[in-house]
Order: structure tokens, then C-alpha cells, then sequence
């Protein structure tokens, strides 16, 4: 078997029971065979993004080790999406959904290819993704960017403020 790799998946949803999708994903993570620990960090409520008006997001981040390659995990992602009822066939980019997973970082991993960007293509410049990140990866570093601290620190007080502001529990 192959050493594991520390791997950030950021999680979103805006319809439903999210907290339970939140639950589903981080259960079905959690009882893969190819992931040996599995973190979630607090639950944040933030404004949507992308300039669709719809209800307000929660947002957390999981951090997992995994044996999976990048595009495998990227695969098991999807699947996981689907089995909690997304269908991003039939959805409006950037709205409304249940349950939206990204893959975030899968340790020094740099990848350009169709369906999968990492390190995530605007994770330096989302507090709402950096602020949970870092809940349960104090030290993460975003490749080709740096520590990602100092991508926080780079965005605006009040972007940080309000993912802060909206910490749930």
C-alpha cells in the first residue's frame, strides 16, 4: 500500500438538510478503505458566491488521509455527490445545491487537467474555504502559492470578518 497523503476537501451546501449531507459525506470519507483519518472543522454560514440570489451557505472543510490519488479521490467526490441526490448536469453554476464537495489540496499536488484543478484554482482568494482550512490544518501550504495564513492575510478584514462572523455552534 502506498504512503497516505493529507488531502482538504471543502464542503458547501445551501438546500436542505446540509448538516446531514455534511454528515453523509464525512461517514462515507471516513469508512473508505483508503483513508486512515478523517477531521471536519466547525460549520460556517456565508453569503453565496457568484452573484445568484439564493439562501446563505454553510461551509466547512475536511481534512482526510488518504492512499487515493488525486483524480481517484476526485472520482470518490463525485460519486458521493451524486449518491446525496446533486445532479451538476442540471444545475445552475454557482447555485443553489445540497451538497457540494471540492477538492482543495491532496498534499504538494499541482494538476491542470479537465476535471481537476488543484491546488483548487480560487482557493487563495476564499475565506470562506481558507478560514476552515485552517481550523484543521494550521500549517497547510497551497502549491505555488505559499502558506495558505498568508493567502488570509492577503484578503480583505472584512471577507475574513464575516466567514468568522458566521461560525456555527
Amino acid at each position: 500500500m502506498s504512503a497516505a497523503t493529507r488531502a482538504a476537501i471543502g464542503l458547501g451546501g445551501n438546500v436542505g438538510d446540509v448538516e446531514a449531507a455534511f454528515r453523509f459525506a464525512l461517514e462515507r470519507l471516513s469508512t473508505d478503505p483508503h483513508t486512515t483519518h478523517a477531521t471536519l472543522s466547525p460549520l460556517y454560514a456565508t453569503a453565496p458566491w457568484g452573484g445568484i440570489d439564493q439562501p446563505r451557505f454553510l461551509n466547512a472543510v475536511a481534512v482526510i488521509e488518504t492512499t487515493q490519488p488525486a483524480q481517484e479521490l476526485m472520482q470518490q467526490l463525485l460519486e458521493i455527490e451524486r449518491a446525496a441526490g446533486r445532479d451538476r448536469a442540471n444545475e445552475t453554476r454557482w447555485g443553489p445545491r445540497r451538497l457540494d464537495l471540492d477538492l482543495l489540496l491532496h498534499g504538494e499536488s499541482v494538476i491542470d487537467s479537465d476535471g481537476l484543478q488543484l491546488p483548487h484554482p480560487r482557493l487563495a482568494e476564499r475565506a470562506f474555504a481558507l478560514v476552515p482550512l485552517l481550523d484543521v490544518w494550521p500549517d497547510a501550504v497551497i502549491p505555488g502559492d505559499g502558506p495558505a495564513r498568508q493567502a488570509l492575510e492577503r484578503l480583505t478584514q472584512e471577507d475574513v470578518a464575516a466567514v468568522i462572523a458566521g461560525r456555527v455552534g
